[in-house]
């Protein structure tokens, strides 16, 4: 399975952490907390398990059941990336792109096949979830 966003944003945080503690880094260059605050990154974990369970859940889904899954985490993704209670701390590009990816890698590791889902609907497979995302 593969690892969520929260978890990588983790293990890049202790990474920073390590090397400030090295001397590798200035402190003053090590806004990794600040980046990712617990309650962003607790929200976004909660988010993506609902996500995770509800495509668990699907068997043999129509295209509009894929897509309401879909439609469903991104929403959530919004309300996480637009809660001002992280202190500012939000979803940017490569975060963005690391949630897209794992989207895309859940519905594959649960049987979807992407690019003919996104094919049916004359979208990229990078564009699944456009139709609802803010961040």
């Amino acid at each position: 399975m593969a690892n969520s966003p929260p978890e990588n944003w983790r293990v890049w945080m202790a990474e920073v952490a390590r090397d400030v503690e090295t001397g590798i880094l200035e402190p003053e260059c090590a806004g990794a907390a600040e980046m990712y605050p617990e309650s962003l990154l607790r929200a976004t974990d909660s988010a993506l398990e609902a996500f995770e369970a509800e495509v668990c859940a699907l068997v043999g889904p129509s295209d509009e059941e894929v897509f309401g899954v879909v439609e469903r985490v991104v929403l959530a993704l919004n309300a996480v990336d637009g809660d001002d209670s992280h202190g500012g701390a939000g979803y940017c590009t490569e975060e963005r792109e690391q949630l897209c990816e794992y989207i895309d890698l859940t519905l594959g590791e649960h049987g979807v096949d992407v690019a003919a889902l996104a094919e049916r609907r004359g979208m990229n497979r990078a564009e699944i979830t456009d139709a609802w995302r803010d961040w």
